[in-house]
């Protein structure tokens, strides 16, 4: 059985958040842990539920909107990933989202389905952005933040065994997949970041602290 997936709903519309749970009572992977109507309180409630995700709106009212919230939510409860669900779908918010690596961004007029998707990518380390942007855009905007795109968590954990110097045999053997997935995949990972060289992939995995140095 699949580990539930524990959600924290904020929003400062009372009907909203009733909505979001009544959505998700009839979903078995996905748990509502709590529920919050403003920033400073959402912080707190994170604090004591520790959930999984948080979905976030970003107009909210007492100085904390849902970016400021972002901000402190990242430090007092790092492991949270958060999808900010808003009706706003201009390109500003969208670019603000990323620079702050917010791996989720959906509308609130998203059907249960598609949020509860988008919830699912999200917890396993995805990103998952359903606006009016084409995927490429958004790739383009994350390239302006830091130069690379986004890995998945595979992605990831590939680039991390490939530093530490395993073969795509040994990484297939660890992460249960063949060889050849193993060498898809590291193709598509420096495709994205445009890399050629194994040297350039050792410094992005140091760079993003995937592996530590020794001495």
């Amino acid at each position: 059985m699949m580990k539930p997936i524990n959600i924290l709903i904020v929003d400062d519309h009372e009907l909203v958040r009733r909505g979001l749970k009544l959505m998700f009572r009839t979903n078995e992977r996905i748990c509502v842990v709590g529920e919050a109507a403003e920033g400073a309180a959402a912080i707190q409630e994170a604090i004591r539920t520790r959930p999984d995700v948080i979905l976030l709106d970003i107009t909210m009212p007492n100085g904390l909107d849902g970016f400021v919230t972002v901000k402190a939510l990242a430090e007092e409860v790092p492991s949270a990933k958060i999808i900010l669900l808003t009706m706003h779908d201009e390109e500003i918010y969208i670019k603000r989202a990323l620079e702050l690596g917010v791996p989720g961004f959906m509308s609130k007029n998203s059907d249960p389905s598609q949020l509860a998707e988008g919830i699912e990518y999200v917890f396993d380390g995805k990103r998952y952005y359903s606006t009016s942007l084409t995927e490429n855009h958004i790739d383009k905007l994350v390239l302006q933040k830091n130069g690379h795109p986004l890995l998945t968590r595979r992605e990831l954990e590939i680039v991390r065994l490939s530093t530490l110097g395993y073969s795509h045999n040994e990484i297939g053997e660890k992460l249960g997949i063949s060889p050849k997935t193993v060498e898809n995949h590291k193709a598509r990972i420096m495709n994205k970041l445009q890399m050629k060289h194994r040297h350039e992939l050792v410094q992005y995995a140091l760079k993003n602290h995937l592996v530590e140095m020794e001495g």
